[in-house]
């Protein structure tokens, strides 16, 4: 008892097991190290943005899906910092009796021909789709008038589907084909294959497990386990958002796409799903998984130069895969708050929208953590969009 009692006035002076006290601290310990340049292309107070593309002269376009912010502009046009509705303001404005106006478009993506076609859900708050309301629109960008409107029906697109991500290419049959991933939580998972002349629908890896979200999967964002909880005292339930991010190859040849709600990379050959005749097994039997990757995507691009690029939305990062199968990280920036969609442009800069999807109230009960503005970046690299014009 006397030796303990000697022993502690020597341990008070240092601390246990010799450890400095927290005054003698240094102030500047190592800390997380950005990685890349971002500059800031515009910033948003209102709704939210997910959607993003450039045009080859250089306009960039955006998308503001109706996800429960009041949306003024489900697509608008960056002008002077300012999100200006696009193509014109009456078609923004939401009339859920009219299947003409736009619902909810969160994948704007200009083409290889520099036309800019917007893919509606039909949907308003990922609901059902609405009769008539899900479809694809080609805007003409020299005259900013809509010169084509392709109704999107079964059996490619289900009443639960939810059109995701979509990409083109001009080269396939008369007017070219564009492929959509079909995201739903509430329905079957798969890809959409769209026939650009007729409008005309199919699917594709129709609830194959590489477009479902992996069962009890536990992304974490900003340190935090993200679970889905709607108000304070419901349950926590695991993401269940399927296939969504997707890109085409620069040759035409592959398609790449990924769940939100998993890790894994896959990529299947564009020729199984692009022909109705193919079986659906063929495709299924053509998947390859290309393996855990230790992170989560919701965006994918790729560039002339066949690199992939993806969104790392649980290390605010984006990372870009080589042809040999190697990633490299891009930009990792603690501002990079949920990387979603991604646009290689002809400038040679990636943009990317951040948009802080995992502080939604649907992820903390019902509280909106969100902190405004969201962000529009984007970042120089040595490469440029991939076309597939014919």
């Amino acid at each position: 008892m006397r030796a303990a009692a000697f022993l502690l006035p020597a341990l008070a002076g240092v601390g246990l097991l010799g450890a400095a006290r927290p005054a003698d601290q240094p102030k500047d310990l190592p800390r997380d190290k950005p990685a890349g340049e971002l500059e800031v292309v515009g910033t948003f107070a209102g709704a939210m943005p997910t959607g993003v593309t450039v045009s080859h002269s250089g306009r960039v376009f955006l998308t503001f899906p109706r996800w429960g912010d009041p949306v003024e502009a489900n697509v608008a046009e960056l002008k002077d910092g300012k999100a200006v509705p696009y193509p014109n303001a009456a078609i923004n404005q939401l009339d859920e009796n009219d299947p003409a106006r736009l619902f909810t478009v969160q994948s704007a993506v200009v083409d290889g021909r520099d036309r800019l076609w917007l893919c509606d859900t039909g949907t308003v708050n990922m609901g059902p789709v609405k009769p008539g309301a899900a479809k694809l629109l080609c805007v003409d960008l020299k005259t900013n008038e809509i010169v084509k409107s392709l109704a999107l029906g079964e059996p490619g697109v289900l009443k639960t589907t939810y059109l995701n991500d979509i990409r083109f290419d001009l080269t396939r049959g008369d007017e070219g084909v564009a492929y959509v991933t079909d995201s739903s939580s509430e329905g079957p998972n798969g890809i959409v294959v769209i026939d650009l002349k007729s409008g005309k629908t199919w699917r594709r890896l129709h609830d194959h497990p590489s477009t479902k979200a992996v069962p009890k999967f536990m992304p974490v964002v900003e340190g935090r386990i993200v679970l889905e909880r709607k108000t304070p005292d419901a349950p926590p339930k695991h993401l269940a958002m399927g296939a969504d991010g997707i890109a085409l190859s620069h040759d035409g040849k592959t398609l790449y796409y990924c769940p939100l709600a998993s890790r894994h990379l896959y990529a299947v050959p564009t020729d199984v799903l692009a022909d109705p005749a193919v079986p659906d097994e063929k495709a299924a039997a053509a998947v390859r998984d290309l393996g855990d990757r230790g992170f989560a995507s919701d965006g994918l691009e790729f560039d002339d130069k066949g690199r992939l690029y993806l969104t790392d939305y649980e290390h605010n990062a984006v990372l870009r895969r080589t042809p040999d199968g190697m990633y490299e990280t891009l930009v990792h920036d603690p501002r990079a708050l949920w990387p979603d969609t991604m646009s290689v442009a002809a400038d040679g800069h990636l943009y990317f929208t951040a948009n802080q999807l995992h502080r939604q109230p649907r992820f903390h009960g019902g509280k909106d953590v969100r902190e405004k503005p969201y962000v529009l970046f984007r970042t120089k690299i040595d490469g440029g969009p991939v076309k597939l014009a014919g």
